[in-house]
């Protein structure tokens, strides 16, 4: 059977290596300090043979077709081998982001039931520890040195398999299941979102046409998971030297040396790594002519990030921000032009903010505001142009079901009459009358007080302009009459010793001097807002509710 008729994502990586197997794959930073980093380069060539070698180790120990198993390992070379190779053997990646927390990886842990832990030593003593997986994982991999647990380690197994050479990968089909990707649970608990190898190539052909990306280019992606992508759209991955948890906190010299020194000509960066290499590069007038567009993802991007960043690059090169979830990416895009030339006035009067038209190939409505279960597609759900409503969509891209989580399925899913079916983004927006959609904030987030429905999207943008204002994030809290809306406040560093009853006087003024805030008179200023591990942007409104609701006690 042809490579074509493969759907198994990893059958790109050895068409790359026949094409063109000298060419670099992946650049990684080696451990060091000074002007000079080091990089180590895996070529198309050596990293497919990489990954064919551990392919025949897993299976070996049993590692094999539709076995769950649970990837620990933090963004090195082997980390890249590792992934392609489980894909070849027809195993299940499990992929969890470390930073959600002790409580919720073992949780998902616990519902992903993987037979299989390959991990680094310090996720082996944490499974230990809190008892990760204990019921279900029966095969351990260590990616270092192993200590007191069992298993066996990654260098031991590729001693073992010195002989082997070239690698038969598993045979997969459109809807065969490929990983189990975990949500961030930003807003509720982290969902396991079940992957078919369709839903990867489809992810891999919206990419290659949005946004016009050839054979040959230069990627800078700060989300290692995205690195996986290149095989597929003929890139090189340059792998940038920073703490992947902490996108927020990055030295912006290493991502602008990055992009400089290997002439990246795409790099992929979370709104708070944008917005602290944007701020820095503007600051020194750094230029970085070869990027030909810049994507960040994971929560909207304020128009004054995308101007610091935009001073970099070229005329004409735009900052893109798709919008999506893990269940679906992408699903809309917007550049930075329309935004800074258009829309971005439209959001600081409390019009939500522009995403876009969504991406060929995938259907988008906009349906009315329902948290419960609406089991079967019927016209009437559906909104007129310019009304608030919850965002729903159809696309090869968008994953059928939560692994483990029928109720949560059954929530969040609604099927038509020809046995397709609609994810529901929980998400909330308006289509305008030029087709595009405008975000207006999580379903979960709204605030109703007093008969009166307030979204947090265009109601904190209008406190967002104030000039001492970093961010603001709405909340409700419920007292003995109502639900109260309350707006926490988050200032620009160095204006903390502000007169802040001065600030929250102009507060009120602005939110009384606007239809959608008129009912806001309670504001609380907040030292720095929880946000996601993920991409350092997406706000904890739940914590912040409890926080609120604390102070107001």
């Amino acid at each position: 059977m042809s490579a074509r008729q493969n759907f198994n994502i990893a059958a790109y990586l050895p068409q790359m290596a026949a094409r063109q197997p000298e060419t670099p794959a992946v650049h990684f930073p080696l451990p060091g300090k000074g002007s000079g980093k080091a990089y180590l380069t895996l070529t198309y060539k050596q990293l497919n043979q990489r990954s064919d070698q551990i392919a025949h180790g897993l299976e070996s120990l049993g590692i094999g077709n539709g076995v769950r198993t649970a990837l620990m390992v933090k963004p090195c070379p082997d980390f890249f081998a590792l992934t392609f190779a489980l894909f070849k053997v027809g195993a299940v990646p499990v992929l969890i982001d470390p930073g959600m927390g002790v409580k919720n990886l073992k949780t998902c842990l616990g519902e992903a039931q993987p037979k299989a832990f390959i991990g680094i030593p310090q996720a082996h003593i944490a499974r230990l520890l809190l008892g990760w997986g204990k019921e279900s994982i029966t095969t351990l991999l260590t990616v270092g040195s192993r200590w007191f647990w069992g298993g066996t380690t990654l260098s031991r197994l590729l001693l073992e398999q010195t002989h082997q050479t070239e690698y038969s990968m598993v045979n997969s089909g459109e809807h065969d299941l490929a990983a189990i990707l975990f949500t961030s649970g930003s807003t509720g608990v982290p969902k396991g979102a079940v992957y078919s190898h369709g839903n990867f190539l489809a992810q891999v052909e919206a990419l290659k046409q949005v946004y016009d990306i050839q054979p040959g280019e230069i990627d800078l992606p700060t989300f290692p998971l995205f690195a996986l992508f290149a095989p597929a759209l003929g890139m090189t991955s340059v792998i940038p030297e920073m703490d992947f948890t902490r996108p927020g906190s990055v030295d912006p010299e290493k991502i602008i040396g990055a992009v400089q020194r290997f002439k990246a000509t795409t790099m992929f960066g979370s709104p708070a790594l944008i917005r602290r290499v944007g701020g820095f590069g503007q600051a020194q007038g750094v230029r970085l002519p070869s990027l030909k567009r810049v994507i960040s993802a994971g929560a909207p991007v304020p128009a004054n990030v995308l101007e610091s960043f935009s001073s970099m690059l070229n005329d004409g090169v735009q900052i893109f921000t798709p919008y999506g979830a893990t269940e679906s990416l992408p699903v809309c895009s917007v550049g930075s032009k329309t935004i800074l030339e258009e829309t971005r006035h439209l959001t600081d009067q409390g019009q939500g903010v522009c995403i876009g038209s969504p991406v060929s190939g995938m259907e988008l409505k906009i349906i009315r505001i329902d948290d419960e279960q609406i089991e079967h597609w019927t016209a009437d759900l559906e909104l007129p142009e310019g009304e608030i409503g919850e965002i729903i969509v159809r696309g090869p891209q968008v994953t059928r079901s939560y692994f483990n989580r029928d109720t949560s399925t059954r929530l969040a899913k609604i099927n038509d009459a020809n046995g397709g079916f609609y994810h529901r983004m929980g998400d909330l927006g308006y289509r305008d009358k030029q087709g595009r959609i405008w975000f207006c904030g999580r379903k979960a987030h709204r605030v109703d007080s007093n008969g009166q429905r307030l979204f947090t999207i265009p109601c904190e943008a209008l406190f967002n302009t104030h000039p001492d204002v970093f961010r603001t994030a709405l909340v409700g809290v419920k007292t003995s009459e109502h639900m109260l809306p309350v707006v926490c406040v988050e200032l620009k560093a160095g204006r903390q010793n502000i007169d802040k009853q001065k600030l929250v006087d102009e507060l009120l003024q602005l939110a009384s001097s606007h239809s959608i805030t008129s009912s806001i008179n309670t504001f609380l200023i907040h030292k720095s807002f929880p946000v996601d591990i993920r991409h350092n942007a997406k706000i904890f409104r739940e914590k912040l509710a409890v926080w609120a609701a604390e102070q107001l006690s």
